[in-house]
Protein backbone atom coordinates (compact mmCIF):
# COMPACT_ATOMS: atom_id res chain seq x y z
CA UNK A 1 0.00 0.00 0.00
CA UNK A 2 1.15 3.76 -0.88
CA UNK A 3 0.53 6.32 2.31
CA UNK A 4 -3.06 6.61 0.47
CA UNK A 5 -4.99 3.22 1.66
CA UNK A 6 -6.80 4.16 -1.69
CA UNK A 7 -3.65 3.52 -3.88
CA UNK A 8 -3.08 -0.37 -3.11
CA UNK A 9 -0.32 -1.76 -5.19
CA UNK A 10 -1.96 -3.75 -7.83
CA UNK A 11 -1.17 -6.51 -10.34
CA UNK A 12 -0.89 -4.64 -13.17
CA UNK A 13 1.61 -2.29 -14.46
CA UNK A 14 2.63 1.23 -12.38
CA UNK A 15 1.07 4.50 -15.02
CA UNK A 16 2.00 8.31 -14.42
CA UNK A 17 -1.95 9.36 -13.37
CA UNK A 18 -3.09 13.15 -13.09
CA UNK A 19 -4.02 13.26 -9.27
CA UNK A 20 -5.44 16.58 -7.39
CA UNK A 21 -6.92 17.40 -3.77
CA UNK A 22 -9.72 18.89 -3.44
CA UNK A 23 -11.56 19.81 -0.40
CA UNK A 24 -9.77 16.75 1.19
CA UNK A 25 -10.50 14.49 -1.72
CA UNK A 26 -8.55 12.87 -3.82
CA UNK A 27 -9.48 12.90 -7.64
CA UNK A 28 -7.80 11.23 -10.62
CA UNK A 29 -8.47 12.26 -14.52
CA UNK A 30 -9.83 9.98 -16.72
CA UNK A 31 -8.45 9.61 -20.22
CA UNK A 32 -11.79 8.40 -21.77
CA UNK A 33 -14.32 10.78 -19.95
CA UNK A 34 -11.92 13.46 -20.04
CA UNK A 35 -12.48 14.68 -16.23
CA UNK A 36 -11.32 14.03 -12.77
CA UNK A 37 -13.31 11.16 -11.27
CA UNK A 38 -13.33 11.15 -7.51
CA UNK A 39 -10.40 8.42 -6.34
CA UNK A 40 -12.21 5.10 -4.60
CA UNK A 41 -10.58 1.40 -4.54
CA UNK A 42 -12.20 0.53 -7.30
CA UNK A 43 -11.12 4.00 -9.73
CA UNK A 44 -7.62 3.17 -8.78
CA UNK A 45 -8.14 -0.64 -10.40
CA UNK A 46 -10.66 1.05 -13.48
CA UNK A 47 -7.70 3.55 -14.62
CA UNK A 48 -4.74 0.88 -14.18
CA UNK A 49 -6.68 -1.82 -16.41
CA UNK A 50 -7.85 0.66 -18.98
CA UNK A 51 -4.41 2.08 -19.11
CA UNK A 52 -3.05 -1.29 -19.40
CA UNK A 53 -5.66 -2.24 -21.97
CA UNK A 54 -4.63 0.67 -24.26
CA UNK A 55 -0.99 0.70 -23.51
CA UNK A 56 -0.30 -2.78 -23.22
CA UNK A 57 -2.58 -4.68 -25.48
CA UNK A 58 -3.52 -2.52 -28.46
CA UNK A 59 -6.77 -1.76 -27.32
CA UNK A 60 -7.90 2.14 -29.24
CA UNK A 61 -8.64 5.09 -27.24
CA UNK A 62 -11.59 6.46 -29.89
CA UNK A 63 -13.43 3.01 -28.91
CA UNK A 64 -13.14 2.43 -25.10
CA UNK A 65 -15.34 3.99 -22.67
CA UNK A 66 -16.45 4.32 -19.11
CA UNK A 67 -19.48 4.49 -17.28
CA UNK A 68 -21.70 3.57 -20.00
CA UNK A 69 -24.99 3.86 -18.99
CA UNK A 70 -27.88 0.66 -20.21
CA UNK A 71 -31.26 -0.52 -18.82
CA UNK A 72 -31.66 -3.94 -18.25
CA UNK A 73 -35.65 -4.85 -17.65
CA UNK A 74 -36.50 -1.52 -16.20
CA UNK A 75 -33.49 -1.03 -13.89
CA UNK A 76 -30.79 1.73 -15.09
CA UNK A 77 -27.24 0.38 -15.25
CA UNK A 78 -23.69 1.37 -15.87
CA UNK A 79 -21.11 -0.45 -17.34
CA UNK A 80 -17.90 -0.01 -15.39
CA UNK A 81 -15.77 -0.05 -19.13
CA UNK A 82 -17.16 -0.85 -22.66
CA UNK A 83 -14.89 -1.37 -25.71
CA UNK A 84 -16.82 -1.03 -29.33
CA UNK A 85 -15.63 -2.77 -32.71
CA UNK A 86 -14.86 -0.90 -35.99
CA UNK A 87 -18.25 -0.44 -36.31
CA UNK A 88 -19.39 0.80 -32.82
CA UNK A 89 -21.09 -2.44 -31.72
CA UNK A 90 -19.81 -3.25 -28.40
CA UNK A 91 -17.39 -5.95 -28.22
CA UNK A 92 -16.54 -5.85 -24.37
CA UNK A 93 -17.47 -5.30 -20.97
CA UNK A 94 -15.16 -4.97 -18.17
CA UNK A 95 -16.30 -5.10 -14.54
CA UNK A 96 -14.10 -3.72 -11.67
CA UNK A 97 -14.00 -4.24 -8.15
CA UNK A 98 -11.86 -2.82 -5.71
CA UNK A 99 -8.65 -4.83 -4.57
CA UNK A 100 -10.37 -6.39 -1.31
CA UNK A 101 -13.49 -7.47 -3.28
CA UNK A 102 -13.04 -10.82 -4.07
CA UNK A 103 -13.88 -11.89 -7.73
CA UNK A 104 -16.67 -14.68 -7.19
CA UNK A 105 -19.52 -15.85 -8.92
CA UNK A 106 -22.02 -12.92 -7.71
CA UNK A 107 -19.54 -10.24 -9.83
CA UNK A 108 -19.45 -12.81 -12.86
CA UNK A 109 -23.17 -12.72 -12.18
CA UNK A 110 -23.46 -8.88 -12.53
CA UNK A 111 -20.96 -9.02 -15.55
CA UNK A 112 -23.56 -11.70 -17.36
CA UNK A 113 -26.30 -9.35 -16.48
CA UNK A 114 -25.09 -6.49 -18.34
CA UNK A 115 -24.11 -9.38 -21.12
CA UNK A 116 -27.99 -10.12 -21.50
CA UNK A 117 -28.75 -6.37 -22.83
CA UNK A 118 -25.01 -5.82 -24.92
CA UNK A 119 -24.54 -9.49 -25.94
CA UNK A 120 -20.68 -9.15 -26.45
CA UNK A 121 -18.30 -11.66 -27.20
CA UNK A 122 -16.16 -11.02 -24.50
CA UNK A 123 -16.09 -10.56 -20.83
CA UNK A 124 -13.00 -9.31 -18.83
CA UNK A 125 -13.16 -9.09 -14.82
CA UNK A 126 -10.55 -7.55 -12.65
CA UNK A 127 -10.19 -6.56 -9.40
CA UNK A 128 -6.52 -5.47 -9.75
CA UNK A 129 -5.05 -8.31 -8.36
CA UNK A 130 -6.93 -10.82 -10.36
CA UNK A 131 -7.71 -11.08 -13.86
CA UNK A 132 -10.27 -12.72 -15.80
CA UNK A 133 -11.17 -12.92 -19.67
CA UNK A 134 -13.96 -15.17 -21.22
CA UNK A 135 -15.27 -16.01 -24.64
CA UNK A 136 -18.73 -16.17 -24.30
CA UNK A 137 -20.02 -18.79 -27.29
CA UNK A 138 -23.49 -20.29 -27.41
CA UNK A 139 -24.56 -18.41 -24.42
CA UNK A 140 -21.70 -20.01 -22.63
CA UNK A 141 -18.12 -18.63 -20.99
CA UNK A 142 -15.25 -20.55 -21.82
CA UNK A 143 -12.26 -18.69 -20.04
CA UNK A 144 -9.16 -17.60 -21.67
CA UNK A 145 -5.68 -17.76 -19.98
CA UNK A 146 -5.04 -14.11 -20.70
CA UNK A 147 -6.35 -10.97 -21.50
CA UNK A 148 -6.09 -10.91 -25.22
CA UNK A 149 -4.39 -8.23 -27.08
CA UNK A 150 -7.18 -6.15 -29.00
CA UNK A 151 -5.75 -7.36 -32.99
CA UNK A 152 -6.50 -11.10 -31.32
CA UNK A 153 -9.95 -10.45 -30.52
CA UNK A 154 -11.22 -11.40 -33.93
CA UNK A 155 -9.28 -14.18 -34.31
CA UNK A 156 -10.77 -15.66 -30.38
CA UNK A 157 -14.01 -15.16 -32.47
CA UNK A 158 -13.81 -17.55 -35.30
CA UNK A 159 -15.91 -20.54 -35.05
Amino acid sequence: MTKDSKLAVLNLPRYPFNLKNENGKTYIWDILRKRFILLTPEEWVRQHFVQYLIQELGYPVGKTGNEIALKVNTMNKRCDTVIYDAFARPLVIVEYKAPGIPVDQRVFDQIFVYNTRLNVPFLFVSNGLQHFACRIKDGKPLFLRTIPHFKDLELLQAP
